[in-house]
C-alpha cells in the first residue's frame, strides 16, 4: 500500500471517530430534551458509523495493486461503498419520517432545551468540519468513496440544523405571550408539534442526496465515459498530433473506476513508417495525456492510415 492510499485510509478512521463522538453527543442531547428530532438525528449518526466502517474497508481493498485476477485494479469496489451510503441515507430519511410521524399524534413537552441545543451544535460542528475535509480530499483524489461519505455527513449537518431550527421555534413560541391560546385555537395543545414537522421536512430534503449518490454509483458500475472536461483534455492533446500530415485517430473510448481512469484509442499513421517511429509517436501522446491525470491506463492501437480495414472500427 503506497503513501497516498494510506492517507486515504486515515480519512476513513477520521470519519469513524467523528461518528462515534456525534452518536454520544446527540444521544445525550436527546436524553436531556426528549426531542424526537434529536433522536432521529442520533439514529442518522449511527448510520454514519456503519457507513464509515464500510468506507474504511473499501478504501483498504481499493488500494491493492492490480493482480492476475484483477488486472484493472480494485478501485471499482468504491461504488459498493457509495451505493451503500446512498441507500443508508434513504433509510435514515425513512426512519426519521416514521419516528417523527408518530410524535405528530403524541407531542410531548421538551426539556432542558438550552443544554440540548448546545450539545447538538458541538456535534454538528464536528460533522461539518469532517464532511468538508472528506469532500475536498475526495474531489482532489477522484475518490467517490470519500466524497460520498463527506456528503453523507453533510446531510447530517443539515438534518441537525433543521431540527435545531424547529426546537428554536418551539422555544420562542412558548415564550411569546398568548402563544398557547393561538395554538389551542388551531386545535393544537402546544407548539411542540413543530419538532416532528421539522424532522419530516429534513427527511424529505436529504432524500435528494441519497438519490444523487445512487445515480453516480450506477453510472460508475455501467462504465460511463469520463466527464466532458476530462474528455476535452484528451481530445485536445490528440488533436495536436492530427495537425501533422498523415496522422489521425478514432475509436476513442473512456471510462472510470473510482480514482482510476481508462482510455483506448486507435492511432493511424502512414504505412511506410518504421515500428520505432510509430512507437515514439504513441509514447509521446501517452506521456502528454498521463501528465494531465493522477491515474489513467491508456491502451493505444496502431493502424496504417492507408488501409481501408483500419477505418472499419
Amino acid at each position: 500500500m503506497n503513501a497516498e492510499n494510506i492517507s486515504l485510509t486515515r480519512y476513513g478512521w477520521l470519519s469513524i471517530f467523528a461518528a462515534i463522538a456525534t452518536i454520544c453527543l446527540k444521544t445525550y442531547a436527546y436524553w436531556l430534551t426528549d426531542s424526537i428530532g434529536l433522536l432521529s438525528d442520533a439514529l442518522e449518526s449511527l448510520i454514519n458509523l456503519v457507513a464509515a466502517i464500510i468506507m474504511l474497508i473499501v478504501l483498504s481493498i481499493s488500494s491493492r495493486p492490480p493482480d492476475d485476477n484483477h488486472a484493472y485494479g480494485h478501485e471499482k469496489i468504491e461504488y459498493f461503498s457509495s451505493g451503500a451510503e446512498g441507500i443508508m441515507i434513504l433509510l435514515a430519511a425513512f426512519s426519521i419520517a416514521i419516528t417523527a410521524s408518530e410524535r405528530l399524534w403524541h407531542p410531548v413537552p421538551l426539556q432542558q432545551l438550552d443544554l440540548g441545543i448546545a450539545i447538538s451544535i458541538v456535534a454538528s460542528l464536528i460533522n461539518f468540519v469532517v464532511a468538508k475535509v472528506l469532500i475536498r480530499v475526495g474531489k482532489r483524489r477522484k475518490s467517490i468513496t470519500l466524497e460520498a461519505d463527506g456528503k453523507h455527513l453533510m446531510t447530517d449537518v443539515w438534518t441537525t440544523a433543521g431540527i435545531l431550527l424547529g426546537i428554536g421555534l418551539i422555544t420562542l413560541a412558548n415564550q411569546f405571550p398568548g402563544s398557547l391560546a393561538i395554538a389551542q385555537q388551531l386545535g393544537l395543545t402546544g407548539w411542540e408539534i413543530l419538532d416532528p414537522i421539522i424532522a419530516i421536512l429534513v427527511a424529505v430534503n436529504i432524500v435528494w442526496a441519497g438519490l444523487q449518490l445512487i445515480r453516480r454509483t450506477v453510472s460508475g458500475l455501467l462504465d460511463s465515459a469520463l466527464d466532458e472536461p476530462e474528455q476535452t483534455i484528451i481530445v485536445t492533446i490528440l488533436e495536436e498530433f492530427v495537425v501533422s500530415d498523415g496522422i489521425a485517430y478514432h475509436a476513442l473510448r473512456t471510462r472510470y473506476a473510482g480514482i482510476r481512469r481508462f482510455m483506448s484509442v486507435h492511432i493511424l499513421v502512414p504505412g511506410h513508417w518504421s515500428v520505432q517511429q510509430a512507437h515514439d509517436l504513441v509514447e509521446t501522446i501517452e506521456q502528454k495525456i498521463m501528465a494531465q491525470f493522477d491515474k489513467i491506463d491508456i491502451d493505444t492501437h496502431l493502424e496504417p492510415i492507408e488501409d481501408s480495414v483500419s477505418w472499419r472500427h
